[in-house]
């Protein structure tokens, strides 16, 4: 009889082991990292959540995607811009059902869909571009390291100003939204005490959109009102009411991602632009050549030389040579 309960008392013991183990496999299986290695002759799509000429972030994704179509890269690369957020998970999935190897999605907020989709395709890669996330073997994200773009545009903000009041005006917040306007926010307010400004203060708004540019005028005024003297925005077609608002109070525009200088010149006194095409360079030869990981988050930035200001004569010299030492 004892004998019996020992054997019951093992074999329970042995299952639960077992058990065990398989769940310590499965937890494994699920976040291992697996080497990316593309396809003989890869097919890429892009895919934009908004208008390629919206003059901020999808317009420079487009040029950036337009100069590496014309490399020798043996990839046959494609997009579809104006895809909306509840279509998102539709057009994903059909561009992995007809068997593209690398899916490239524009923009941290397809996190969370490709996060739920990637493991029904285990064939496909995708790519997260600006993401800080990557949940799964065959995803990567690759972001640009925006916080060092913000510090430069920071450098001139900080030096335009003459209220000491500076407006920053933002499509949604994220982390990485929250982090580069931080940084931005950091260093103009230093820079505005260090110039012994009175006021010293930072507006901050979130549009909860990109494409509502009436809204960007509206937020704009706001601030302007309150008295801001300086507007940097980061928001696509948003900023583009927020460009006209400042055009008409006659306060100044620091454009980011994109150069935004010929919009209202006189008014956007410099941009920070981002090379787009040196971001899909980056990405297609690091896929091409099996360099880049499942479950890794990769950082580009000004060891990169992704990022170009671009100035008007309304940055001093000075201040136009500060930037160019920080991005030394």
């Amino acid at each position: 009889m004892e004998d019996t309960r020992e054997k019951k008392k093992i074999k329970a013991e042995t299952g639960f082991i077992v058990a065990v183990l398989l769940i310590i496999v499965a937890v494994i299986e699920g976040t291992t990292y697996r080497k990316i290695i593309p396809a003989n002759q890869p097919k890429v799509v892009v895919i934009l959540p908004g208008d390629i000429n919206d003059q901020s972030w999808n317009k420079g994704n487009y040029e950036g995607i337009l100069a590496n179509q014309n490399k020798d890269k043996k990839i046959d690369l494609e997009y579809q811009s104006n895809v909306e957020e509840k279509d998102f998970e539709a057009v994903i999935r059909r561009y992995a059902e007809d068997n593209y190897n690398l899916i490239i999605l524009a923009g941290s907020q397809f996190e969370e869909v490709v996060s739920s989709v990637s493991g029904d395709y285990p064939k496909v890669d995708f790519c997260i571009l600006n993401g800080r996330s990557a949940s799964g073997k065959n995803t990567f994200s690759v972001y640009p390291k925006e916080e060092e773009a913000s510090h430069l545009a920071g450098i001139i903000g900080g030096n335009l100003t003459k209220t000491g009041i500076l407006g920053i005006i933002a499509g949604y917040p994220n982390e990485a939204m929250e982090t580069l306007l931080d940084q931005y926010e950091k260093d103009v307010r230093q820079l505005a005490v260090d110039r012994k400004l009175p006021n010293a203060t930072v507006l901050r708004a979130y549009a909860n959109s990109w494409e509502d540019e009436e809204l960007g005028k509206e937020i704009a005024n706001q601030m302007i009102g309150k008295g801001a003297d300086v507007l940097f925005i980061y928001a696509n077609k948003v900023g583009n009411g927020c460009i006209e608002a400042a055009k008409e109070k006659g306060v100044k525009v620091i454009g980011f991602s994109e150069n935004q200088n010929e919009l209202a010149p006189g008014t956007v006194a410099a941009s920070i632009k981002f090379d787009f095409g040196k971001i899909y360079s980056w990405i297609l030869d690091h896929y091409m050549d099996g360099k880049l990981n499942g479950n890794e988050v990769y950082g580009v930035g000004i060891e990169e030389e992704i990022f170009i200001p671009i100035f008007t004569d309304e940055v001093p010299k000075e201040v136009q040579q500060t930037v160019e030492n920080n991005m030394k």
